[in-house]
């Protein structure tokens, strides 16, 4: 489990083409303090095993079903990434809780700067609608949001100075492919009152 509040941005410094999968290896400081072989680091709000420590690298197998769901099919050498470590007992919970487990990609479909703030407009796959509500969460690229206004086809958030200074989302423009996770609390109510309407 994550909590959405992400730890530092990373550099993709490698990717390594296995076919049917890639070894994915990313420069970070701040998410390698205590971390080991065997434990989860979200890459862009996707889960990943770290399966090997090199100094100041680390690097991850993805595998075909998460470059199938996810956008992290198109990353590539000297790109910044999302990172945070796995939750603890101990962790502030500051944002929603989050699995790391991507629902669907959306795409920037307008971002619309104010003096203190930037309004982003997200597309929303149809199958993720029914998750969302105006003042909900959502996570964007592995960042916790706070959802402004949600439609059926797409939805904005509202992005404060620290947010686009310390996420990806600062620099996504319009047209780039964002991860996207519904809140895990609205899939397990969906699933309760489906099973208490079959009863």
């Amino acid at each position: 489990m994550f909590t959405g509040i992400v730890e530092e941005l990373g550099t993709v410094a490698a990717v390594e083409d296995q076919g049917d999968a890639i070894r994915l290896t990313i420069e970070a400081a701040a998410v390698l303090e205590g971390t080991g072989l065997g434990d989860s680091i979200a890459v862009n709000g996707c889960c990943l095993t770290v399966a090997a420590l090199d100094g100041p690298r680390w690097t991850a197998d993805v595998m075909a079903e998460t470059l199938d769901k996810t956008s992290l099919r198109g990353v590539t050498p000297g790109d910044r990434v999302n990172l945070e470590r796995a939750a603890t007992l101990s962790t502030r919970l500051g944002g929603h809780l989050v699995q790391g487990h991507v629902d669907g990609v959306g795409t920037i479909l307008a971002r619309t700067p104010s003096e203190h703030w930037e309004v982003v407009e997200v597309s929303l796959p149809a199958h993720l609608a029914r998750y969302l509500v105006d003042k909900g969460s959502i996570t964007v690229d592995g960042v916790s949001l706070t959802v402004v206004e949600a439609h059926v086809d797409r939805f904005t958030v509202s992005l404060i100075p620290e947010t686009l200074a310390r996420t990806t989302l600062g620099r996504r423009a319009v047209g780039d492919r964002v991860n996207l996770e519904a809140d895990v609390i609205a899939k397990h109510v969906e699933k309760l009152l489906a099973a208490r309407g079959e009863g």
